[in-house]
């Protein structure tokens, strides 16, 4: 048996979780989320809705954040396997800039919870179903985002898990992103 642990991350506020996971002969039973729980590790966070994203080996959903009420969420590859990016939009974080990378699987019971002024994408390295408990509603007329492969990020994306850049799965929405300096320009940051 597996308990919830919580490890703190060098992004103040994101959290990387081990779920609540039993085994036995049938399969397993998992929980991903208990307010009670979250509460006694000093993790306040109530959902406000929960959607599934089903991806093809190669996509990417680039750096997205909302400009507006901002939505902090609970991520996790139920299935599959995806390389997971979380980027602090937060100028007065001590790691504003910087970005942290996770490998999620259907089969290793981690989460990431991110906290609001934090760009979020991934790279699916097999097809994949993400699951995000968010704590805030969706609003697409706030919804804006970086590019994946913005230099001044540079995040090192393993390409090389989907046999190269020529197998990247881009959405048109994705394709005309924010760059870092846009974005700075526009927003100013969080």
């Amino acid at each position: 048996m597996q308990q919830f642990k919580f490890n703190k991350t060098k992004i103040p506020g994101l959290i990387e979780i081990d779920c609540f996971n039993v085994a036995d002969v049938r399969g397993c039973f998992t929980k991903d989320y208990s307010k009670e729980i979250f509460e006694q590790n000093e993790i306040l966070y109530d959902l406000a809705e929960v959607f599934y994203t089903t991806s093809h080996k190669g996509v990417i959903r680039a750096l997205h954040f909302q400009r507006i009420k901002q939505q902090p969420k609970l991520v996790r590859c139920i299935f599959g396997h995806i390389f997971d990016v979380v980027v602090d939009l937060r100028k007065d974080s001590p790691t504003f800039e910087k970005w942290i990378g996770f490998n999620l699987t259907g089969e290793n019971y981690k989460e990431i919870l991110i906290p609001s002024g934090c760009a979020h994408g991934y790279l699916v390295l097999e097809p994949s179903i993400v699951s995000y408990k968010c704590s805030e509603k969706f609003y697409g007329e706030y919804d804006s985002g970086i590019k994946w492969d913005d230099p001044d990020i540079n995040i090192d994306w393993p390409l090389e898990k989907i046999g190269g850049i020529n197998h990247l799965i881009l959405a048109d929405k994705d394709k005309n992103l924010l760059s870092w300096k846009r974005f700075k320009e526009e927003y100013g940051a969080f």
